[in-house]
């Protein structure tokens, strides 16, 4: 993934119930532009955007998904080979929240994951433009979910007011980046590990030739 002369490249997947602003996220993100009016998405659709961080530039190669259930079948077979999930609720939607547990079930199912840590997940609470009395979904419970579902990373977002778009973005990469480099460190110390053993076979050996060769 990582080259001396091309941007790391991130597929991030967007998941979540139809309405909840997926496309509006992404674009927004990408061409800072908002429709309130856009369409639900058909299928899947994705689009390519450059963020910077410490110096690095990532190329996210951003798919936003369809959140009917009629077309889990376009979609799931997208999942395989991402880098980043993104589940995606509607502040002022209960019933999107609560699906949250069945698109981050779909998705390690259909992405193949062993391990649900393996690759970053990042709750997005979106549509905090909305006013005070039509929040469904408190930042606490939120949290809470986040906490019982070992999920690290979670934002409130409005793709309406731009509020946390590029953060949002930004939170997903550097938990990516994380993970990588306590990927890497568990490499070292695996290789580091089996090349201590390899040494002391290697004297072993040559101590019990020493020894053959004594007696004969």
């Amino acid at each position: 993934m990582r080259s001396a002369t091309k941007n790391p490249l991130l597929k991030v997947v967007i998941l979540g119930d139809g309405g909840v602003g997926k496309s509006c996220l992404m674009n927004r993100f990408v061409s800072n532009e908002f429709d309130e009016h856009s369409f639900h998405t058909i299928g899947v659709e994705f689009l390519n955007k450059d963020l910077e961080i410490d110096g690095q530039t990532y190329t996210l190669q951003i798919w936003d998904t369809a959140g009917q259930e009629r077309f889990k079948t376009l979609r799931t077979p997208f999942y395989r080979g991402s880098d980043i999930c993104m589940l995606t609720y509607a502040i002022d939607d209960k019933a999107s929240f609560k699906n949250l547990e069945i698109w981050r079930t779909e998705f390690s199912y259909y992405a193949d994951l062993k391990d649900n840590n393996a690759i970053p997940f990042i709750v997005v609470g979106n549509k905090s433009d909305v006013s005070s009395e039509h929040r469904e979904v408190s930042m606490l419970e939120m949290e809470t979910w986040c906490n019982e579902n070992h999920i690290t990373s979670c934002i409130e977002t409005s793709a309406k007011n731009a509020s946390n778009v590029q953060e949002a973005f930004r939170m997903a990469v550097q938990h990516w980046i994380r993970l990588e480099s306590r990927a890497d460190k568990n490499q070292t110390i695996v290789n580091d590990t089996v090349n201590l053993s390899k040494n002391q076979s290697d004297v072993k050996t040559s101590c019990c030739g020493g020894s053959g060769d004594e007696t004969n």
